[in-house]
């Protein structure tokens, strides 16, 4: 099922992201993950597109065994990054190819020991530009696109960054996953905020489930997200017992979903950071069915 099909039913669309391991040690982990999150039946399973566009080809391969041996829609992530135009389509060539119907279009993260992003000679600069160039020569795929509750780290201000996601849903994006966030209010007023804007398509919540306090620090510090002072307490006073941190996390990640399904919101997108142990807990206190 394309994004663009997915919410038209009513019917709730969880997702969950990966991403490319570096070791045949990280790729066991990850088919372990992928073995027991499948069987929640996802909508689709997302997989990232490395840093600098290093891993753009395992992307697609990761996509294709999430298809084929689990049986499950994949979204493949795409940017801009160090790729020319002509380069940009090739790939969009090759994911079609293999069966990919559906793509998160980013505009990346400058590689390593680049400060600010600079594009590849003949590439493209914004995410927008990148949403248009599907659009125009694969216009049957699915296209979803980044949303910052909390404001993206490289824009000026809310307005600034509001104004840049219109773009790319007037692009052509078919739907907005957020980035992680910690606080529901956060992204209730972001969302109306969109709505007062003009974007019309689904805004899905962005839920990591913290597992370990420094990397959850490190995480939220380089997106820009805010942990709130009750729960970093919390984290803090458990920073040396990594099972009371995995247990503070998960309750915190359940009760944070589901206010917001009460609350309507069409799906869930989970960064499960390849690993099962938190999201299983959650889906099952969320009372989401195993096949």
């Amino acid at each position: 099922m394309r994004i663009s099909e997915l919410y038209r039913s009513g019917t709730f669309g969880l997702s969950v992201e990966v991403f490319p391991p570096k070791s045949e040690k990280g790729d066991a982990i990850l088919f372990q993950t992928l073995e027991e999150l499948t069987r929640y039946q996802p909508a689709f399973v997302s997989c990232t597109y490395g840093a600098g566009g290093s891993t753009s080809k395992r992307t697609i391969e990761l996509c294709n065994i999430i298809q084929n041996r689990f049986q499950t829609p994949a979204t493949a992530h795409f940017t801009c990054v160090v790729s020319t135009c002509e380069e940009l389509i090739e790939w969009l060539k090759n994911a079609s190819e293999a069966g990919i119907n559906n793509i998160m279009a980013l505009r990346g993260d400058p590689p390593a020991g680049q400060e600010t992003f600079i594009p590849a000679d003949g590439g493209l600069r914004y995410a927008n530009e990148l949403v248009a160039l599907i659009r125009e020569h694969f216009p049957e795929m699915g296209v979803g696109v980044a949303g910052y509750p909390e404001v993206h780290p490289d824009a000026p201000d809310a307005d600034t960054d509001l104004a840049n996601l219109k773009r790319k849903v007037d692009a052509g994006a078919d739907a907005v996953y957020t980035q992680l966030f910690f606080n529901n209010t956060r992204f209730h007023d972001f969302r109306e905020r969109c709505v007062q804007a003009g974007i019309q398509c689904p805004i899905i919540p962005g839920i990591m489930p913290i597992t370990d306090f420094k990397r959850i620090q490190r995480i939220s510090s380089m997106s820009n997200s805010e942990l709130p002072a009750e729960l970093t307490s919390k984290l803090e006073s458990a920073q040396d017992d990594p099972e009371a941190q995995f247990e503070i996390g998960v309750e915190f990640a359940i009760k944070q979903s589901q206010e917001l399904i009460d609350d309507g919101v069409p799906g869930i997108h989970f960064y499960a950071l390849n690993r099962s142990q938190a999201c299983k807990r959650i889906f099952d206190a969320l009372g989401f069915e195993q096949a």
